[in-house]
Formats: structure tokens, C-alpha cells, sequence
């Protein structure tokens, strides 16, 4: 285990080459547990784990600056429900994280990669749909908003025609749960979806 900062809330597998039961690093790991994917500089987060104390956060973004940031803020809002994760979300759910260890999915504003020589880059594709189904428990949820509507259409394609997922409530964060990317482009209207692993 890498030595860290006392208090700290960052986690840092031994091993990054194999699955990771990733609720064995909150002090009550029989908890409910989600993940936001791509948690950015935290605004969801932080308001999403002090609103619901009794389930176990683990906030992924890329990069370190964001962490370090959201790391400050959670320790000084005492939020011991939060973990913090520095590292690519595509990388975490396809080789990371533990088979059906996942309750909730948050995926808010992935990338669009607008230019077409660029769509490789895409979070969402077929071997990121079976990551996130087979990270998922069974009656999990993946909540996920696009202010790109081409790409949220793809996106809900990929979800509809998947049958391992079934269409369920739409989720609309509440005001205090919108994230800083939505604030910035509130004028533009987000596609939203949410869909259920059977």
C-alpha cells in the first residue's frame, strides 16, 4: 500500500492489474454503494453524500488536481462515506472494479468527442456496456445526461438495445445535485436516462 497523507481519502490499490473490492475502503462496507464516473470538481458528489450518509461514495476522475480539490472538501465537510480515485473510468469499470459490487452508476457529461475521427475516444461502446453490466448487481441502476444529443442519442441506443438492461424512472438531480459541467451549460437542454440491470 502506498503511504499517504494521514487523513486522507484517496485510495490506492496494491494492485492495479486486478479486480478491486473497492467497499473493502469505507469503514462500513456492507453499505450500499455508487460510483460517480467522472465526479469533476465534485459539486454532485459532495451534495449526493451528505444527503445520504448511509451509502458509500466513490467519486472516479482522471484528474489529479480535481481529486486533490474534491479530497480537501470532503475531509473538511467530514464526509467519511466518500473515497476518492484517481484514474481513467473506462480503465476502472472494464479491469478495476469487482464483479457485481456496484449499486448506482452516475455518468454525467461523458466527453462527446464531437469531431468524428474522434469518436473512438467515446466512453460509451459495446465493451464499456459489458463493464458496467457486469460491475453492476442485479436491480442496479446507471443514471447517466449528455448535453450532446447526438451522443446521448447514441448512448441511449446502446442502452435500449441492451437487453442485460431495462429503461426505468428517469433521474433529475435536484438543484443543490446539479453538477458545475450543467451550471456552465444551463441553457443548453441535457438528454437524461436511466436504465435498470435485470
Amino acid at each position: 500500500m502506498i503511504d499517504l497523507p494521514e487523513n486522507t481519502l484517496r485510495v490506492h490499490p496494491e494492485e492495479f492489474l486486478e479486480p478491486t473490492d473497492f467497499r473493502t475502503y469505507f469503514d462500513h462496507p456492507e453499505r450500499p454503494f455508487e460510483i460517480d464516473l467522472g465526479c469533476g470538481k465534485g459539486r454532485f458528489l459532495l451534495a449526493r453524500s451528505g444527503k445520504y450518509p448511509e451509502t458509500n461514495f466513490l467519486g472516479i476522475d482522471r484528474l489529479l488536481a480535481r481529486i486533490r480539490k474534491m479530497d480537501k472538501k470532503a475531509q473538511r465537510l467530514k464526509r467519511e462515506n466518500i473515497r476518492l480515485f484517481r484514474v481513467d473510468g473506462y480503465y476502472a469499470t472494464t479491469f478495476l472494479l469487482s464483479p457485481q459490487s456496484v449499486d448506482t452508476y452516475y455518468i454525467f457529461y461523458p466527453d462527446p468527442w464531437p469531431k468524428e475521427k474522434h469518436h473512438h475516444n467515446r466512453l460509451f461502446n459495446e465493451p464499456f456496456m459489458d463493464a458496467i453490466a457486469r460491475t453492476l448487481k442485479p436491480g442496479g441502476i446507471i443514471h447517466t445526461s449528455s448535453d450532446h444529443l447526438p451522443y446521448f442519442e447514441e448512448i441511449f441506443a446502446l442502452l435500449k438495445a441492451d437487453v442485460r438492461f431495462e429503461e426505468t424512472d428517469t433521474f433529475y438531480p435536484p438543484e443543490e445535485e446539479v453538477t458545475d459541467f450543467e451550471l456552465i451549460f444551463a441553457h443548453k437542454v441535457p438528454g437524461r436516462a436511466s436504465f435498470i440491470r435485470k
